[in-house]
Order: structure tokens, then C-alpha cells, then sequence
């Protein structure tokens, strides 16, 4: 038996243009037979246990308990993976009711083993994670810390509901027993304070990014450098400053400021405790959004570039404060992170913008990629003997880094398909309303023209449209898995037979943009444009001239060469470069649970 797949329910064209009223591309109501059949000839149980394999791959080969991390990773592409962990085990506590209601799979899978294993090993992450590295670290490594623990106590939530132990359920024997337990939460329910401090720790350190002297406002990046505004620390700091407010269950733990353990000594002046729902997170979201989307941040395509220098800000006498010099390198993971605030936002203060903007942001993006949403397929009939055509964030409909072609992702290169999927993933959840005992924004307006149901229900109907394209893309990156189930970097070639691989790979597989810089990959520019001229040496910049983090030109050559003296290998296009890792992998499975968790949704 098989679960009803939403993908497949046709909507009547009046009522489909009815409720997509308020957002900001209108589809045709035709119904996707062709989806439908693809999704109905692979079974619900084989995408829920294809997530899982991804799960499994990332922990058993990439993972050590003994160090509590992955060795592999650097500090913030490690908090990202534990992240995509987070959200696998969300989909699996989730995903498993399902399967156990709609099949005779129930005892195939033991659930509570599986959640707790993988839990454990993130418990171990929160002792194995360099966090007095990374307090001295980039302002965007520091809220990957903050998002990551905020989304495993939302996890840590969620699980406990269904399996805390309450007496009232319990045989009537047991009620009577002598010593019976009485109502216990799930045991992970332990770590959330920890989590909690952690997050809150690394959102207050990030916070000092915030600036008004430049710009007008907006996020610093790096400390280290010369001014630099860029698109991810500011969606980063959006995402994370709504999520403290939603989801942050407070904190007592006055470490590291207190220095004395005597338990009768004061604390901080005006300091005795971090409470949930601070209005200062959500003030931070609110000005930090105005303050990006008013920007000129976004390009033509109506995506985000990488963010803005000053120009002439080193020459000595120059008065300039104006972000005036736009990099206009385009990564996947600058359009994804964002998705979170908006949907934060809009359960918040009810402002329907925030959906609006959200969905207008994930169709530009599919649009980059080759692929028509109307007509439901990629733009152009692919061909195996030319590579297709570049669109400006992938090609044949598949989503790509401009890195992927040429074979030059650094680590921070590899991490970002992924995490645009794992916000894409979090903005197409099930709207639920703004749970009583949290505080909505005093504008709200979400019923002053729609009720909540006919936004949720307008909502789901529009991210059930993107499913056909999440399908296209996470067939491709199955794909390139190789013998081990271990996932490529480049996902658009899993579309052919890599066996007889014979697309032109070249250095300039993706056509050059004036005035962008691929400093995520190739490194920052030791320039007048982006580093500090002084005779003083300065400490190294960790998050972006480290050597995990990209290859030298002759590296990168001697790690072809070494790779291409095997006749297979050469045929398999990721192999080149840093190969197949533990980012790539954390992609992979971001890919295959944004599928199964959009496209297992019944519109209510």
C-alpha cells in the first residue's frame, strides 16, 4: 500500500487562482500526470528509506563518536551538518507514523533505536563542536551554531509530545503501583537548557556585527576585513534573531560571566535570566529584513548577489559610508537561509509579504535553474553530447553552484546546495498558527483580508507546485551516488549515464559575471578591495583563507591527476576536486528529505 501523494490532486482553476491570490506567480490548475506516475512508480517506503540511507552514509562513514564531530568538516560546514541531522530526524520521528499507518512496513523500522542513536551522536557534537573556536570566528560561522541548536531543541520538542510517559495512559495496574513513574519527557528532553545557552551564548556574540555607522545598517561579515555587507550573515542573522524568538525556551545558565561557583554569590548586575520570546529577537528580525531588502541587494533575476564594499573606504580623507560596491557573485545558499525568516516572520506579525517575498525568492530560483514551473520540465530538451545550457544557478533544471561544473568547490562551495534545500524544506512546512503563549507582533494583519486557513491551505497549494522540480532534482543527485551510496557534488550529471560520460567539462563550462568574486571557493582577494593594507601582520582569517576551505590551483591538479589514472573515476565527473565528502553527502540527503517532506503533504 501506498501513501496518497499530493502531488498528484488537480485543483479547479478558479479555486487555484483564488487562493494563490495574494502570491506572486500565477500557475495553470493542470493537473501533473507525469509526476504523479514518477512518484507513484517509486513507493512512498522506498523515498522515506532513501532518506534514511542518506542519514546512515553521512553518520557511519563521515561521523566519530570518540571526537564528537566529523573530522573531515571545518567548524561551520560541521554546525550545517548537524543541522541537516536535526531535520533527517525530524522527517524520520515524523515520516515513521506515516509509514506505519499507510503500509505493513511497521515493524520494519524500530524507531526509537534510530532516533536515539543518531540524537546521541549529536549529543556528542555539542561537546565535539570548537565553540571557543568559533567565538573568535566569522559573524556568519557563529549563527550556523545558533540556528543548528535551536532547530534540535524544535526536534527535542516535537519528539517528546509523542513519546513523554504520562501515567493517564497507563494501565490501570500500574497507576496503583508503589513507585511507578509519573510523567517523565523524553530523555533528550535533558539537553535542551544546554542547547539553549549555546544558542543564545552565539547569538548575543554575533549581535555586536550589527552596524549603523555603515551603510545605514546590515551585518558586518568578517571582522578581520574591510567592511563587508554580505547577503548571508544578514539572512543569517534574520533567521536566527525570528528563531530565538519563536523557539529559544529561555536560559538561567549565566556562564561564562560567572566566575565564582559559590552558589550565595550575586549575579551580573541586572542579569539573572535570558527569558523565551524576547521582543529584542524579533525587533533585531524586523529591522534586519527592512534593512536587507532595501538594499539593492537582488539582481535583474531577482536573486541575491553577495553583498556590498564601500568604496574607497581604506583611502585616507574619504567620508564615504554608502554600501556602493556590489560583489555580484551568486550562490545557491544566499537565496535559501532567508526562506526561514520570511516563514518566521509571517507566523509572527501575519504580514502576508513575507510569504509573498518567500515564494517570489524560491521561483526566481527555479527559474536560474533551466526549468519552466508552468509547463513543469526544464526549459530545454537535454542533450547527451553538449552540456546545457547556464541559467544562472544550474542548468537542465537541476540546481548548481558555479563551482560544480568546473570541479572547484571549496568545503564552503559544497555546503550550500544543501542548505538552500534544508530552508526550502522549512519554509514549505505546514503553516501552523502562532502558538497562544508567544506574543504576535502588534501589526498583525494575517486576518485582516484572508483567514488562517485559506493561507495555509494557498501556501501548500503553491509549494506542492515546486514538487515536479524537487523530483527532477533529487533524481539527479541519487544519481551520482556511488557504490558506497555516497553523493557528488555535481548533481545536473546524474541525468546521464556516467558510465559513458562524454559532456565538455571546460573551465568556462559557466560564463563569467562582471564584478563578482568567488571568494567562497577560490579564496579572498589579498586587495585593497577586500583586506586591511597595514605593515602590521594580522591574525589569519580562518573562515576564509584556511586551507580546508579551498585548493590551491596546484593541488587541485595533483588531486585531478591522481584521480584521473583511473579510467573510472575519469568517467565520473565528481571525482574531480575535493570529490565526494561529508558536504556533499549532508546535500544529498537535504535534497531527498525536501522531497519527501513537500510531496507527502495533503492540502487541508
Amino acid at each position: 500500500m501506498r501513501l496518497k501523494w499530493a502531488t498528484g490532486v488537480a485543483f479547479a482553476t478558479g479555486v487555484f487562482a483564488d487562493t494563490l491570490s495574494f502570491l506572486p506567480l500565477q500557475l495553470s490548475a493542470t493537473p501533473r500526470d507525469r509526476v504523479k506516475s514518477q512518484l507513484a512508480s517509486y513507493p512512498d517506503v522506498l523515498l522515506y528509506g532513501d532518506t534514511y540511507a542518506a542519514l546512515r552514509v553521512l553518520q557511519d562513514s563521515y561521523y566519530e563518536a570518540w571526537v564528537g564531530t566529523w573530522p573531515s568538516a571545518i567548524d561551520w560546514t560541521a554546525a550545517v551538518i548537524g543541522t541537516h541531522v536535526t531535520g533527517a530526524l525530524q522527517s524520520l520521528s515524523e515520516g515513521l507514523e506515516l509509514i506505519r499507518a499507510k503500509t505493513e512496513a511497521s515493524e520494519y523500522w524500530n524507531k526509537e533505536n534510530t532516533i536515539s542513536r543518531y540524537f546521541t551522536q549529536l549529543v556528542g557534537f555539542y561537546f565535539g563542536q570548537d565553540a571557543f573556536s568559533l567565538r573568535n570566528q566569522a559573524f556568519d560561522d557563529m549563527l550556523w551554531v545558533v540556528l543548528g541548536w535551536l532547530d534540535t531543541i524544535r526536534f527535542i520538542k516535537s519528539h517528546d509530545t509523542s513519546h513523554s510517559f504520562s501515567i493517564s495512559r497507563a494501565p490501570g495496574p500500574i497507576k496503583s503501583a508503589p513507585g511507578a513513574p509519573r510523567n517523565e519527557s523524553w530523555h533528550g528532553s535533558l539537553w535542551s537548557p544546554a542547547f539553549a545557552h549555546r544558542a543564545r551564548i552565539f547569538w548575543e556574540l554575533s549581535e555586536t556585527g550589527w552596524d549603523t555607522k555603515l551603510c545605514g545598517g546590515g551585518m558586518n561579515w568578517n571582522p578581520r576585513l574591510l567592511p563587508y555587507k554580505n547577503a548571508i550573515t544578514n539572512e543569517l542573522f534574520i533567521a536566527a534573531s525570528i528563531n530565538m524568538y519563536l523557539h529559544f525556551p529561555g536560559d538561567t545558565n549565566m556562564a561564562p560571566f560567572k566566575i565564582n561557583f559559590d552558589p550565595e554569590s550575586p549575579a551580573p548586575p541586572g542579569i539573572t535570566e535570558w527569558p523565551p520570546h524576547d521582543p529584542k529577537y524579533l525587533k533585531a528580525a524586523t529591522d534586519g529584513y527592512k534593512w536587507l531588502t532595501s538594499s539593492n541587494m537582488t539582481n535583474d533575476a531577482g536573486l541575491y548577489t553577495d553583498g556590498f564594499h564601500i568604496s574607497g573606504y581604506p583611502n585616507a580623507g574619504n567620508n564615504n559610508t554608502k554600501c556602493d560596491q556590489r560583489d555580484e557573485m551568486v550562490y545557491t545558499y544566499n537565496q535559501g537561509v532567508l526562506l526561514t525568516g520570511q516563514l518566521g516572520l509571517f507566523r509572527v506579525t501575519g504580514d502576508l509579504s513575507y510569504l509573498s517575498d518567500g515564494h517570489a525568492l524560491i521561483q526566481a530560483v527555479i527559474r536560474a535553474t533551466g526549468y519552466d514551473l508552468e509547463a513543469d520540465r526544464p526549459f530545454e530538451k537535454l542533450s547527451r553530447r553538449r552540456l546545457p545550457r547556464w541559467y544562472g544557478l544550474g542548468r537542465a533544471g537541476i540546481l548548481e553552484d558555479a563551482c560544480d561544473a568546473k570541479g572547484t568547490c571549496s568545503q564552503d562551495g559544497q555546503t550550500f546546495k544543501g542548505i538552500w534545500m534544508h530552508h526550502f524544506t522549512a519554509f514549505c512546512a505546514p503553516l501552523e498558527p502562532l502558538p497562544s503563549n508567544i506574543p504576535a507582533a502588534a501589526s498583525s494583519t494575517a486576518t485582516s483580508s484572508f483567514s488562517f486557513q485559506h493561507i495555509k491551505t494557498s501556501h501548500a497549494a503553491a509549494c506542492q507546485r515546486y514538487v515536479g522540480w524537487l523530483y527532477h532534482n533529487a533524481m539527479a543527485a541519487r544519481g551520482t551516488r556511488d557504490s558506497e551510496g555516497k553523493f557528488g557534488m555535481w548533481w545536473t550529471v546524474g541525468l546521464f549515464n556516467l558510465t559513458a560520460m562524454s559532456l565538455p567539462i571546460s573551465p568556462d563550462a559557466v560564463p563569467h559575471t562582471p564584478n563578482a568574486t568567488d571568494y567562497r571557493n577560490d579564496g579572498v582577494p589579498n586587495n585593497a578591495v577586500w583586506m586591511p593594507q597595514t605593515s602590521v601582520p594580522l591574525p589569519p582569517v580562518k573562515d576564509a583563507t584556511d586551507d580546508q576551505h579551498h585548493m590551491t590551483e596546484r593541488e587541485r591538479r595533483a588531486a585531478n591527476a591522481k584521480r584521473g589514472a583511473d579510467e573510472a573515476a575519469r568517467r565520473d565527473p565528481n571525482t574531480r576536486g575535493r570529490g565526494r565528502t561529508v558536504e556533499t553527502q549532508g546535500g544529498g540527503l537535504a535534497v531527498l528529505r525536501a522531497l519527501w517532506e513537500v510531496s507527502k503533504q495533503e492540502l487541508v
